[in-house]
């Protein structure tokens, strides 16, 4: 399987190779007579920085002959109405610490472009460092420890592009992951605080993608990845998937992101599968400068997944091949735009059913059922999640956006979210009596403090260059 996929992504770098080079020789034998017109450059049509999850700048700052410069920072504070001792955050990928200043992510680096050559590379420093690989369960599987290895970049990756059709760009490395509409920069999100279906899904691949601008309005991106947001492999095999991404106007954006795969230890046979699709529609925007309301739009996504196989049977319970394993979710948001561009509105929120949790952003210190990398322990008192628990939640939020520029953003947000099961940080916190990491918890009544819900004041000062 590993060598026929090997003879695959030869066999079309090749391809690829020869058609650049066989349209170049044509174009120089007709460019006398009649100059081939340069093709558009995709999605150049249009201004989309309108859009959930794309960017809001209408120019790099940075930006030289032979890179572009990159630089975020984003800096919160966020206070829970459970005031846990332990200032942890349970069930968020955006946030860690509660009732504090948090510098969740601060970035730089940039794209080179040297004729067709290209490379990215963004490093990843802050809370998110610790919080987003903390989900990634491949890295206990042998050894050099890939969790430290990698934590600190967000994207690492290299290719070549060719001009064939409208562009197709080949890719190697440590990518974004598209699935769950969301960006994984808040600064090119309407939300701080994402709703479940992205939040609990992919934030980045670790693999090979091919970028196919068939024309000026359509790509399709096809990835084979070491599996679902994972630094390494599960199993024997790659996860494969693909991204199909469509603007016919600049007021709508349509996408399909789709994954197959194998990614629970020591279970080859129990398959995942899971398709994530969005739409995004701008269905007002001012012709009159003087109007105080802009534009408004609003985005909904829908997600459909499943595992079957080695003991879990996809929808359906079954007596012999096991309990029902799937994750079907959906969100809305909707946003204005006002003030000339300076404010934004956005409120929206999302629903989540996950049948045996596989998908769930597992609550952490004592709670914790993660197994620590060389040890194996998880929290005395861990979460549950096997096959037949069930997990419904819910999820709704209002943003208000402040933006002096396209580089500067002023966040202000509350969300409420709540769970069918005890999931969220309490009161009593899940670390210790008194909240602190070093007190032992050995011989005390101490037990981890999960409850259903919880409302959070978010406050954000998000910056991109």
């Amino acid at each position: 399987m590993k060598k026929l996929l090997l003879f695959v992504a030869l066999g079309l770098t090749l391809l690829l190779a020869y058609a650049q080079a066989n349209a170049a020789s044509l174009t120089d034998t007709i460019a006398v007579k009649d100059p081939v017109k340069t093709k558009p450059e995709p999605f150049a049509f249009g201004d989309f920085t309108w859009l959930n999850g794309n960017d809001r700048r209408h120019k790099a700052l940075l930006d030289t002959k032979y890179f572009t410069g990159r630089f975020l920072l984003d800096f919160n504070y966020t206070a829970s109405n459970n005031n846990p001792v332990d200032h942890t955050v349970v069930g968020s990928t955006a946030l860690a610490r509660d009732h504090e200043f948090e510098i969740s992510t601060v970035a730089f680096g940039g794209d080179f472009h040297y004729d067709n050559v290209r490379a990215s590379v963004l490093t990843q420093f802050g809370t998110r460092a610790t919080v987003v690989p903390r989900n990634d369960l491949s890295v206990t599987r042998g050894q050099f420890d890939l969790g430290t290895a990698y934590r600190y970049l967000s994207e690492a990756n290299a290719g070549y592009h060719f001009d064939v059709l409208n562009g197709i760009n080949v890719d190697a490395g440590l990518f974004m992951s598209y699935v769950g509409l969301f960006s994984y920069y808040n600064a090119e999100n309407w939300a701080y605080q994402p709703s479940f279906t992205s939040d609990n899904t992919p934030w980045f691949f670790n693999g090979v993608r091919v970028q196919i601008f068939v024309s000026d309005k359509l790509k399709i991106e096809p990835w084979l990845i070491n599996g679902w947001q994972s630094y390494g492999m599960f199993n024997s095999r790659p996860g494969v998937g693909g991204q199909v991404l469509w603007r016919p106007k600049e007021w709508l954006q349509a996408l399909s992101n789709n994954y197959y795969g194998a990614d629970t230890q020591d279970k080859p046979g129990r398959k995942r599968f899971h398709t994530d699709n969005s739409v995004e529609v701008r269905y007002f925007k001012s012709t009159n400068k003087n109007s105080f309301v802009n534009s408004a739009a609003f985005s909904l996504t829908g997600d459909l997944g499943y595992e079957k196989g080695d003991g879990v049977n996809g929808f359906k319970s079954d007596p012999v091949k096991g309990p029902a394993q799937y994750f079907a979710s959906a969100m809305f948001y909707h946003r204005m735009v006002m003030a000339k561009g300076h404010l934004g509105w956005t409120i929206g929120g999302g629903v989540m059913n996950n049948p045996g949790r596989y998908l769930v952003l597992y609550p952490t210190g004592d709670a914790n059922p993660i197994p620590a990398v060389g040890t194996g322990t998880t929290g005395t008192h861990p979460f549950s999640a096997n096959p037949g628990d069930q997990f419904h939640a819910y999820d709704y939020s209002t943003t208000i956006d402040l933006m002096p520029n396209d580089y500067l953003t002023f966040r202000m947000e509350v969300v409420h979210r709540h769970a069918d099961v005890p999931y969220f940080a309490g009161h009593g916190g899940v670390t210790s009596p008194d909240g602190y990491n070093t007190t032992p918890i050995g011989g005390t009544n101490f037990t981890p403090d999960l409850v259903n819900s919880e409302t959070r004041f978010i406050a954000a000062l998000l910056v991109r260059f």
